[in-house]
């Protein structure tokens, strides 16, 4: 189920349609994943996971299963 959560995230934060396939997505891979959008689905993971990034992590941030590996390094299991 907290996979599912971060798929709607990154849904929602890109405006994307709710069954985009977001796994293989990367920054700035597609059009609407650019810098401001980026901060845009920061927040949003923030808010949904209730963590607090570091600046090396959202710069990081670079794809979906990136972002899947750095909730998991702040204590978040995500399965399906």
């Amino acid at each position: 189920m907290e996979l599912q959560r971060l798929r709607t995230v990154f849904r929602t934060a890109l405006e994307l349609p709710e069954d985009a396939e977001v796994e293989s997505l990367e920054y700035r891979g597609i059009e609407q994943w650019d810098s401001l959008a980026h901060m845009s689905l920061v927040a949003a993971i923030e808010d949904e996971f209730d963590v607090m990034l570091e600046t090396d992590e959202v710069i990081d941030l670079s794809s979906f299963d990136r972002a899947r590996q750095i909730l998991e390094k702040h204590g978040t299991v995500l399965t399906d």
